[in-house]
């Protein structure tokens, strides 16, 4: 969250899903001190189809499972490296993630 605010110009507003941690006394006090920099907002606690991250682990796993499986721990790091590196060039694909319907509050309207 500090590079968040930190590369960013204007306030940042950040979605979390309800992760423990995320409500934590030391991450709120952290926010108490950076009110004026971001902002969190929940997910609803177990609603996998409003978090863009579920999506990407659905993409990332039959990545992972297709093609030769891999044996290892080092083959599954690899396949997981392979395609995390492979969104970097593809922003279609990595914005295909926030097309469901349950996600649109993340788009942006000007």
């Amino acid at each position: 969250m500090d590079r968040l605010i930190r590369t960013s110009n204007q306030k940042v507003f950040l979605i979390l899903d309800n992760l423990k941690v995320h409500h934590g006394k030391k991450t709120a006090a952290w926010l108490d001190r950076r009110q004026d920099k971001i902002e969190l907002f929940f997910l609803p606690p177990y609603a996998p189809e409003s978090n863009p991250d579920e999506y990407l682990n659905h993409a990332l796993k039959l990545s992972v499972h297709s093609g030769s499986l891999p044996q290892t721990k080092r083959d599954i790091r690899h396949k997981t490296a392979s395609f995390m590196r492979s969104l970097q060039h593809c922003p279609d694909k990595v914005s295909a993630f926030f097309q469901h319907s349950q996600i649109s509050y993340v788009l942006i309207r000007e």
